[in-house]
């Protein structure tokens, strides 16, 4: 071993013995009480890992994944990693919500597979929203740090030249790990801007959510078709309707599979509330109320329609609370600075549609408002998984949360006891007409949810 080598040995060997004295970043993944169910598509033995050293993997990556804060597989990386970077590749169709370490599973994947040594494109991630694309790329970039990886973003509008002064088309045609929305990889992937031909591993993450809508959808199996035969294709997610999951079967054909009983494991963490409104105009009512009342970390209100967003936003900057609020129809370069300054704390509340439901990980979020409650395509029934995934903004890897629906009519009503009865977990009424009962019952939740949070 040359002296490069045993020093980067001894700054491994320093870093394990710091976090085995320290609260590690990620020590607090969400772990499931009930065993990961893995389906696989041969008879090899199934093997799970106590350790990230008996993955066998680069010591420059090892390094970066302690840094990060992982002292130890959780049990979903414990038993999916193994599988995952079997050699010859296979192909893997997961379900775990976020905060299970899903993410840093497949990241760790697309950089084992890459040979640094060839500059040219052969890991590709997409994901359903250019929030969640950039945020895959952070933890890209934290896992891939000690690395030489070469990235990329292909997310509409990204700046046309990188830091590195390179155009657009050079830094696509040097990248090694790009990730992306559907959309904007497929347009690069047709003009040849971004060459397939040494492409080793394809991921979809939130990939209920790409099979699912109809242009993400088809321009996903688009770009699948033009990957290398030998691709690994990737599919990683919190929730599988049954159509979808057939669907992602002939997607990733012949593929591993593990499971984990996500409904039970999401909700547990978060408490469910509900406050009966007289109709929409007493909602806002009585969402100024309980920002004027509350002392909260960070919250989301989600809402159904882009005007909506705009209403509120407008009406509750009117009433002096500071507010941002993020949908579809703002341009890219808006979007992408509301969300750095959500994350960094600018504003307290961000009020968005049903673009950040998936995904998203901001740890100070301890609070959310479903303001309009998700329905699904008919506008009638509820949409269990939108619910699902809109809650689990709050109660992020393994903290507690709070969650508030807002219900004004007979239809909003039934729709909360569907969502009781469909996730067997109770829904709690909060009165709207004694505030001192409000500010006693919600205070009490909101300190008890940060005492937990800080421990």
């Amino acid at each position: 071993m040359d002296g490069n080598g045993a020093n980067l040995v001894d700054d491994l060997t320093n870093k394990i013995e710091a976090l085995e004295t320290q609260e590690p970043k990620h020590n607090s993944l969400q772990e499931s009480t009930h065993d990961v169910i893995i389906k696989q598509v041969d008879d090899d033995p199934i093997l799970s890992v106590t350790s990230f050293e008996e993955l066998k993997l680069n010591e420059h990556l090892l390094k970066g994944i302690y840094e990060m804060g992982f002292t130890k597989p959780s049990k979903i990386q414990a038993k999916a990693l193994p599988l995952l970077l079997k050699t010859p590749p296979q192909n893997m169709i997961g379900q775990s919500q976020s905060g299970t370490g899903k993410t840093a599973a497949f990241v760790l994947t697309m950089l084992s597979r890459i040979d640094f040594n060839v500059q040219s494109p052969q890991a590709l991630c997409l994901a359903p929203s250019r929030e969640l694309a950039r945020q895959i790329m952070v933890e890209v970039k934290k896992m891939g740090k000690y690395t030489p990886v070469i990235t990329a973003e292909a997310i509409r509008e990204s700046n046309m030249k990188s830091s590195t002064g390179k155009t657009r088309n050079e830094e696509f045609a040097n990248a090694q790990l790009i990730v992306g929305t559907p959309g904007t990889v497929y347009d690069l992937l047709r003009k040849r801007v971004i060459n397939k031909n040494n492409m080793k591993i394809f991921v979809l993450d939130e990939a209920d959510n790409m099979l699912d809508q109809q242009s993400l959808g088809d321009q996903s199996i688009k770009i699948k078709n033009m990957m290398p035969k030998d691709c690994q294709i990737v599919l990683f997610s919190a929730t599988y309707s049954a159509q979808v999951r057939s669907f992602a079967g002939r997607f990733a054909p012949n593929a591993n599979q593990f499971t984990l009983k996500v409904e039970e494991l999401s909700v547990k963490t978060i408490n469910q509330f509900y406050m009966d409104c007289k109709d929409e105009n007493h909602k806002f009512e009585v969402l100024d109320d309980l920002y004027t009342l509350l002392t909260i970390g960070q919250s989301i209100i989600f809402v159904q329609k882009r005007d909506t967003a705009d209403t509120i936003a407008r009406r509750m900057t009117e009433k002096g609370h500071k507010v941002i609020n993020l949908h579809g129809g703002l341009s890219t370069t808006e979007r992408d600075e509301v969300m750095d300054g959500f994350r960094r704390g600018d504003a307290k509340v961000l009020i968005t549609t049903n673009v950040l439901a998936r995904g998203i990980d901001v740890l100070q979020v301890n609070l959310v408002i479903n303001y309009d409650l998700p329905l699904d395509l008919t506008g009638r029934l509820p949409d269990y998984e939108t619910y699902l995934h809109r809650i689990g903004r709050t109660g992020r890897f393994g903290r507690t949360g709070v969650s508030i629906n807002f219900v004004h009519d007979a239809n909003s009503w039934e729709i909360v006891k569907a969502i009781e009865s469909h996730f067997k977990r109770e829904i709690v009424k909060v009165p709207t007409d004694n505030w001192d009962t409000i500010e006693g019952i919600l205070k009490k939740e909101i300190s008890k949810l940060n005492s937990n949070n800080n421990n």
